[in-house]
């Protein structure tokens, strides 16, 4: 199983930026960021897959970007424009299986990184 370490977090404002890190123990074909706001399930967010095709939830599309850096075994989630309905516990997962992260079922799953937008 891959280790997964997220970072950069915190609070910003409604129309606020933030850039979350997560660094794997290997490299994997598919990583990606799920978020679990306050009661509610956790839902896919983006993915990215080695060779830098990618996904998004329609609820962020154009304003998050996605991106990895392979040499550094990493993944990154730039989000611009955040509203407070971005509020959530933003978790990084990794798949050799794309279909499997899709899903929600990914082998591999941070401990989450808090971030929270205020109106």
């Amino acid at each position: 199983q891959v280790q997964l370490v997220e970072s950069g977090g915190g609070m910003v404002q409604a129309g606020g930026s933030l850039r979350l890190s997560c660094t794997a123990s290997l490299n994997t074909y598919a990583m990606g960021w799920f978020r679990q706001a306050p009661g509610k399930d956790r839902r896919f967010v983006a993915v990215i897959v080695r060779g830098d095709s990618t996904r998004y939830a329609d609820s962020v599309k154009g304003r998050f970007t996605i991106s990895r850096d392979n040499t550094k075994n990493t993944v990154y989630l730039q989000m611009d424009i955040l509203k407070p309905e971005d509020t959530a516990i933003y978790y990084c997962a990794a798949d050799e299986r794309l279909s499997w992260l899709l899903r929600g079922e990914a082998d591999s799953w941070g401990l989450g990184t808090q971030v929270t937008v205020s109106s």
